[in-house]
């Protein structure tokens, strides 16, 4: 079958989708990925195949500009997503209502509308059988139903963006007549028509979701979830010849994430204070700082190695514990080898993933304004000497251990393919945007 892939350029995301396409590309298929030029050559470097789709404006020029654009809930997701985690009773629709309005002008329509148009002429060109798209880039639902594709998003955190679409909708059918506004389903419903399909909520969480999260770490609506082990990727990397040596003492690695060192946030955490808090403690600590920031750097301690950056997936597998900010990849990687955590998230899912890890017991987890060098001392000593922590950690590598590999999905894919595809429906000139 051919398969087609498509993300807004954010480099963990697509990070996190390539195992598949190479294992549905192993396995015999077709696999491409439409992206925008700006993103080409992320996937040609992982030896896949790009096309490239719409212009050059991008999520992440905006946000350069105003970092505010996204405005981070109380629980560090944007607003209204935070919502997932509430009670639902407390969640209200005026709340919902105003979030989804900000979140669809500024976020959704932003990462969406330059690919559109180009990417349903693809997909009607190339006639896919599967769909598979981040799960805010509706453009991928959108060509798929365009062409007749089946489709599926490939969720790789908590399902913030479904549960509070569920409780968007619930909250709705309570309202009159004339105040139930669903600025979503108007947006993506101006696509539907132009392109000669109605709007259904297919278009938001997809046929079916591919999830990478272990169960004990999932937030879920009522949808249908196919589960895949995450495997590790982080690019192009070397492993360095002093990674290949056992540590003499207790490894500990310092990672606050690609997404952070790539648009140029800065860390969470006070990297003099922690590098200071940890100076005297037994252990090598391996931290990823940029050069920059380590120029910046009055001095550096005897027992910490700082390095631009390492393969995560080789230096978890030496590591007595890992301190980072919750990036899915990070904190999957980690996971996969048994490695306690100390999770100081950033924002996003970040909050939502640290809170899981430690109420699974793999780890301990620091909100961003606790995060001085003494606290992060004393939470890094209970991990090393409370067994407790490597128990919990062992736990949640067995979990993803049973998740079936891409490989073993690969098979499944297809019956799932054969069983949503439609005849392609007659384009339409009107309406969208």
């Amino acid at each position: 079958m051919r398969v087609l892939f498509t993300t807004y350029p954010e480099k963990t995301h697509f990070l996190a989708m390539a195992p598949l396409a190479w294992a549905l590309r192993t396995a015999g298929h077709e696999v491409v990925f439409a992206v925008q030029p700006v993103f080409t050559d992320v996937i040609t470097q992982a030896g896949l195949t790009a096309v490239p789709v719409g212009g050059e404006r991008h999520l992440w020029q905006l946000m350069s500009r105003h970092m505010h654009w996204l405005p981070a809930g109380v629980g560090g997701l944007p607003v209204p997503y935070d919502a997932a985690e509430w009670h639902p009773g407390d969640v209200t629709w005026s709340y919902l209502k105003d979030g989804y309005e900000l979140q669809v002008s500024r976020w959704h329509k932003m990462s969406n509308v330059p690919i559109v148009a180009d990417l349903v002429e693809f997909a009607r060109s190339w006639k896919p059988d599967l769909v598979v798209w981040e799960p805010t880039t509706y453009a991928g639902a959108i060509a798929a139903e365009a062409c007749g594709a089946a489709h599926a998003r490939l969720l790789f955190s908590v399902d913030s963006l479904a549960v509070t679409r569920a409780h968007h909708l619930r909250l709705m059918e309570r309202q009159p007549p004339g105040d139930r506004a669903d600025p979503l389903a108007d947006w993506l419903g101006g696509y539907a028509h132009k392109y000669g399909f109605e709007f259904s909520e297919e278009l938001v969480t997809g046929q079916f979701t591919i999830s990478l999260l272990p169960r004990s770490l999932r937030l879920e609506a009522d949808l249908r979830y196919v589960p895949m082990r995450y495997v590790p990727y982080s690019g192009a990397a070397v492993v360095p010849s002093w990674l290949r040596e056992p540590p003499g003492r207790p490894r500990v690695a310092l990672t606050m994430g690609l997404s952070t060192a790539d648009h140029g946030a800065g860390y969470v955490v006070d990297l003099p204070d922690v590098l200071e808090a940890l100076a005297d403690m037994d252990v090598e600590l391996v931290a990823t700082v940029s050069e920059a920031a380590r120029d910046r750097l009055a001095s550096i301690p005897d027992n910490a190695r700082l390095v631009p950056f390492v393969p995560l997936d080789a230096l978890a597998a030496t590591c007595s514990a890992v301190i980072h900010h919750a990036g899915f990849g990070t904190l999957a990687t980690t996971a996969l080898h048994a490695v306690p955590h100390l999770v100081v998230p950033w924002d996003g899912d970040g909050p939502a993933l640290g809170r899981r890890i430690a109420a699974q017991g793999a780890g301990l987890a620091l909100h961003p304004m606790q995060a001085t060098g003494t606290t992060i001392r004393d939470r890094l000593l209970r991990l090393l000497n409370e067994p407790r922590f490597r128990h919990g950690a062992a736990l949640l590598r067995e979990e993803m251990l049973a998740m079936p590999t891409p490989n073993e999905l690969a098979g499944d894919l297809e019956e799932l393919a054969a069983a949503h595809r439609h005849a392609p429906l007659a384009g339409s000139a009107i309406g969208g945007g």
